[in-house]
C-alpha cells in the first residue's frame, strides 16, 4: 500500500480539492483526508503509478508537492537535518563573507560547492580562508542581523519529539551556527565543523577533520546504533550535494527546496511546502502538530 500526498505552501494555502479528487480518482485511490484544509491531503493507492513523475511536474507548475512512499513506516523515530538552507534560510559562511567584504566571490563559490561541482572539503577550506583576520565578533553579529529560521522548524521538531523521536542537526557549516540554532528549535544534538580561532580573529583555518559528506553518514550510522534503531526509521533532510549521502541511507530522505542536481536523485522532493511538509509526508494533521 502506498500513500500519496499533495501539498503547497501554507503561507498561501490553494490546495484545490477538485485537483485531489481528480488525481485520487485517476489513479483509483481510496477516500481522499484531508491534513489541513486547502493545504495538505492525502489518500492511499494500491500500487506505485508509472507516471508520477510525469504528474509530479505538472503539479509543480500548480504550486503543488506530491510525495508518493509506502505506507507502512512512514512515521519515523528520528530526524537528521541539515542546517543551512534547510532549517535556516541563509549560508551561515556566505552571510559571514558579506559582513567581510568579499561575498560574491564566496557565495559563487557555495554555490558551486553545494551543486556537486566543486569538492566540499576543499571549497570550505578556500572560503573559511577569505574570513582570515575577521574579529569573531563577527559571529554574533551575522547571527543576531542575518540568521533566520526556515517557517515550520519549531512544529516540526516539537511534533516529532513530543512523539518520541530523537533530533540531530548535522551540518557541513560550524558549531559557532549549529550550537544556537540547535538549542533554539529544540534539537537534541548538533555537529558540525570548527573556526579556529586567536586571540579573538578568525585564523583562516577550519578544525580537522572536516565535516562532510562522508561524516553525515557516519553520523546516521553512529546515532542510529546508539539509539538501537535502523535506517529506515530515519528521516533526513537537506538541499546540497553533501547531503546526498545521508538522503540516500535514510527511510526517508527529503530534498527540502534542493538544488535541482540533488532533487533529481531523491524521490521525496518538497519545492513549495515549508519543514511542516516532513510533518505531512509521515501522516501528523495539522491539528496534531505541536509548538
Amino acid at each position: 500500500m502506498y500513500t500519496v500526498t499533495l501539498l503547497c505552501n501554507p503561507a498561501k494555502p490553494s490546495l484545490d480539492p477538485a485537483l485531489v479528487e481528480s488525481l485520487r480518482n485517476a489513479w483509483g485511490g481510496g477516500d481522499a483526508f484531508w491534513l489541513a484544509p486547502d493545504e495538505a491531503a492525502e489518500f492511499t493507492i494500491e500500487t506505485s503509478p508509472d507516471n508520477q513523475w510525469q504528474v509530479w511536474e505538472d503539479l509543480q507548475g500548480m504550486g503543488v508537492d506530491l510525495v508518493i512512499q509506502q505506507t507502512e513506516g512512514r512515521r519515523k523515530a528520528m530526524l537528521l537535518a541539515d542546517m543551512d538552507s534547510t532549517m535556516i534560510q541563509q549560508e551561515c559562511i556566505d552571510e559571514l563573507a558579506d559582513e567581510a567584504g568579499v561575498g560574491d566571490h564566496v557565495k559563487t563559490i557555495t554555490a558551486r560547492a553545494m551543486n556537486g561541482e566543486l569538492d566540499f572539503e576543499a571549497a570550505l577550506i578556500d572560503r573559511v580562508g577569505l574570513l582570515a583576520d575577521q574579529p569573531e565578533s563577527i559571529i554574533a553579529k551575522v547571527l543576531a542581523e542575518r540568521i533566520t529560521l526556515m517557517p515550520g522548524g519549531k512544529s516540526l521538531l516539537a511534533t516529532m519529539k513530543a512523539d518520541g523521536a530523537y533530533t540531530a542537526l548535522v551540518s557541513g557549516g560550524f558549531t559557532a551556527f549549529t550550537a544556537k540554532v540547535a538549542s533554539t528549535l529544540g534539537f537534541d544534538e548538533n555537529r558540525a565543523n570548527t573556526f579556529i580561532i586567536d586571540a579573538g580573529r578568525l585564523t583562516g583555518d577550519v578544525g580537522r577533520p572536516i565535516l562532510g559528506r562522508e561524516a553525515k553518514v557516519e553520523a546516521l550510522e553512529q546515532i542510529t546504533t546508539r539509539l538501537g534503531i535502523s535506517d529506515s526509521e530515519v528521516m533526513a533532510v537537506g538541499d546540497g550535494a553533501n547531503d546526498l549521502g545521508m538522503l540516500g541511507r535514510a527511510g526517508s530522505g527529503v530534498a527540502l527546496h534542493a538544488k535541482p542536481s540533488v532533487a533529481a536523485q531523491c524521490d521525496l522532493r518538497i519545492n513549495h511546502g515549508d519543514l511542516t511538509a516532513l510533518l505531512y509526508v509521515q501522516g501528523y494533521s495539522r491539528d496534531e502538530f505541536k509548538g
